[in-house]
C-alpha cells in the first residue's frame, strides 16, 4: 500500500512511518524539515501549500495527517487539512486518517467535568484549530477516520478514541487490536 504521512518527521508520524515501512508499505513523509525515517520517501515543504499537498498525495492509496501546531501560524492543522483534503479529492484518493485530540469536537464530553473545564480554558486555541480541522474532514466526501489518544487510564491501559465516517465513535485499547477501521495497519 502507498501511504503518505503529512507531518511524519517526528512523534506519532515518524513512528507510524517506521512501522508502515517495516510492514512493507511504500511510505512518503511530508514535513517542513524534509526529515523522514530511513527507507521512506521524504518531501520538504509546507503541506498547507496546494502544490506541496498535491505532490504529496499523488498516487497514494491512503493519507495520514499527524501535523502539530506551528509557531506563528494560525490554525496550522486546519490549513494543512483543508489543502490535503482538496488535493485528495482532485487526485481521487479517498482514504484519510487524521490525528486529532481528545477534547476537540464532541469528544470533550468524554472528559470528567473538571478536566473538561480546565482543558477548554487552557487549550482553547489548539482545540479551536482541531475543531476546524475536524470540520474540514467531516464535511469532505472522503472515507475518513479521526483518531485521538489521551493519557487517561482505564484499568491501567491507555485509551484512544476513533471516529469514522459520519462521526460514529469507537473506543479500543491502545494496542489497536480491536481498532482496525481502515486500510492503514501496522
Amino acid at each position: 500500500m502507498k501511504i503518505t504521512i503529512i507531518g511524519g518527521s517526528q512523534g506519532t508520524g515518524a513512528q507510524l512511518a517506521s512501522l508502515a515501512h517495516t510492514a512493507g508499505h511504500d511510505v512518503t513523509v511530508v514535513s517542513r524539515s524534509g526529515k523522514g525515517e530511513h527507507g521512506v520517501r521524504s518531501l520538504a515543504g509546507d503541506a498547507s501549500d496546494p502544490g506541496v499537498a498535491a505532490e504529496a498525495v499523488a498516487a497514494a492509496d491512503a493519507v495520514v495527517i499527524t501535523v502539530g501546531a506551528a509557531k506563528g501560524t494560525h490554525h496550522q492543522r486546519a490549513a494543512v487539512t483543508r489543502a490535503v483534503v482538496t488535493a485528495m479529492e482532485s487526485a481521487g484518493v479517498s482514504r484519510l486518517v487524521v490525528q486529532s485530540s481528545l477534547g476537540a469536537g464532541d469528544s470533550a464530553s468524554q472528559l470528567p467535568a473538571v478536566m473538561r473545564f480546565i482543558t477548554t480554558l487552557v487549550l482553547a486555541k489548539p482545540l479551536a484549530d482541531h475543531n476546524e480541522q475536524e470540520a474540514a474532514v467531516m464535511n469532505s466526501g472522503l472515507d475518513w477516520t479521526g483518531a485521538a489518544s489521551h493519557r487517561a487510564h482505564e484499568q491501567g491501559r491507555h485509551r484512544q478514541v476513533a471516529r469514522r465516517g459520519g462521526g460514529q465513535r469507537n473506543e479500543a485499547g491502545w494496542d489497536g487490536s480491536s481498532w482496525r477501521s481502515g486500510g492503514v495497519h501496522a
